[in-house]
């Protein structure tokens, strides 16, 4: 059974975002060894922000991310600059870097003002879901969902139309 985790900085707030991210997580046990790791982000003022504070606060964040990637992993990060994929371009992906000896898929999403450079270099590819911005609360719901697709066409079921 293949080892999936996601490290995510911050939590979902109750509501429909959790719930949805609840239901993937529950599809997701019996699919693969799931694990998904919430990181506190860095608090940030309203008042005066500037891009040298949110520089500071990604790289605060990337100490803890690096920090928490399993070893042997094969590292994806979501950033806007990345490679878009279909959903069975994503399930081979999947498939592959199992065959290619990862004991790992770990996705990496970051906070609201995205990762810092060496999180990105330390990945092994860096994945865009769209041109589209999406709160990354948002963006871990349709992880978890995308990872839940892709283990399903792997086993050939029918949830993936």
């Amino acid at each position: 059974m293949q080892n999936i985790t996601i490290i995510a900085m911050g939590k979902v707030q109750k509501g429909f975002l959790s719930d949805g991210c609840n239901e993937y997580i529950k599809r997701l046990k019996p699919m693969c060894n799931f694990k998904l790791i919430e990181l506190d982000d860095e608090h940030l003022p309203e008042k005066n922000l500037n891009q040298t504070l949110i520089d500071k606060a990604l790289e605060k964040e990337s100490v803890k991310i690096l920090t928490a990637i399993p070893k042997q992993s094969f590292v994806i990060t979501l950033c806007i600059e990345g490679k878009q994929l279909s959903s069975e371009q994503l399930a081979e992906t999947i498939a592959q870097k199992g065959v290619e000896g990862f004991s790992n898929i770990c996705l990496i999403i970051g906070s609201s003002h995205g990762l810092h450079e060496k999180v990105k270099a330390a990945s092994q590819m860096r994945l865009s879901f769209s041109k589209m911005t999406f709160p990354h609360q948002l963006a871990r719901l349709i992880a978890l969902e995308q990872i839940y697709r892709a283990l399903s066409i792997n086993a050939g079921s029918k949830y993936h139309k």
